[in-house]
């Protein structure tokens, strides 16, 4: 009773294709029955997750506050390190796994702006932790500054911008400031130029103006296209409960000296590094 629930629900596209049921009947009921059972033994994990993910947020906030407010930059950027690998290991009791490639291959002691497909919040996750000898900083929506311990925080005093996706001439000068800081600290900047997450892992046009605003106020820089894969199955049920068992990888591509090419030639290339190595 509980699949043929399913198979009326809108689970059963997300998981198996209509037309593979009228022709491999058994197989595709098979897939649903994993399908279901996955979702059933995640409940209970996805609570111990959670409270072990919510603590992490809690008790790091005020840390935060302490390093930056009495040691400065460095002490935070460490506090917000190991937030994030503590965060890391909350993922851990999901059954997941992080694999970067190529990471040796990032420039150093440079100005970077990686750009990346985005498909869920652990997409940030692991790149703070794996990337933290770059010091990201992300250009995200005004939204997350506020309401979320530890993360609106961070997002606010550790050198993030906030934009305004619906007022653009707000994101300008926000973006142009990124840029201007990390060329002058040779540190890192991240942004998804799809804009917004992908539900199911397939790319969305990316959007320019962000990366090109990026590349001409930090000529110094190398953009570094990554592509990530597996990371919206952390929340293919939605919220709760969460996927289990799944390995997200971060495939970091040849990197890009921005003033050897147009901003033209760096989008298309960027976009079709990143786009062709996406596994749906």
């Amino acid at each position: 009773m509980i699949l043929l629930r399913y198979r009326k629900s809108v689970y059963f596209d997300k998981v198996i294709n209509r037309d593979l049921f009228k022709t491999h009947r058994f197989f595709a009921i098979f897939v649903l029955y994993i399908y279901v059972m996955e979702k059933l033994i995640s409940y209970p994990i996805s609570i111990v997750y959670y409270v072990c993910f919510g603590l992490c947020l809690v008790v790091f906030h005020p840390i935060q506050w302490v390093c930056i407010h009495l040691f400065g930059y460095q002490a935070h950027k460490k506090s917000v390190d190991y937030l994030n690998f503590f965060l890391v290991r909350c993922t851990n009791l999901l059954g997941t796994r992080y694999t970067f490639q190529n990471r040796d291959t990032i420039p150093k002691n440079v100005p970077i702006i990686f750009v990346s497909n985005h498909q869920s919040m652990y997409d940030i996750i692991g790149m703070i932790w794996y990337l933290r000898r770059f010091h990201a900083k992300f250009v995200s929506k005004k939204e997350l500054g506020k309401g979320i311990p530890s993360v609106s925080f961070n997002l606010r005093h550790g050198g993030s911008v906030l934009i305004d996706r619906k007022d653009p001439k707000q994101a300008i000068p926000a973006i142009k400031g990124l840029s201007e800081y990390i060329e002058k600290y040779k540190r890192s900047a991240v942004i998804f130029p799809e804009g917004t997450r992908s539900k199911d892992g397939k790319p969305k046009e990316f959007a320019q103006s962000g990366l090109k605003i990026l590349c001409k106020y930090a000529p110094s820089a190398y953009v570094v296209p990554i592509t990530i894969n597996n990371s919206w199955k952390m929340v293919k049920f939605g919220t709760f409960p969460m996927g289990l068992g799944n390995h997200l990888q971060f495939i970091i591509h040849e990197a890009i000296l921005v003033n050897e090419f147009t901003t033209e030639e760096i989008m298309s290339k960027t976009e079709k590094a990143v786009t062709q190595s996406i596994i749906i």
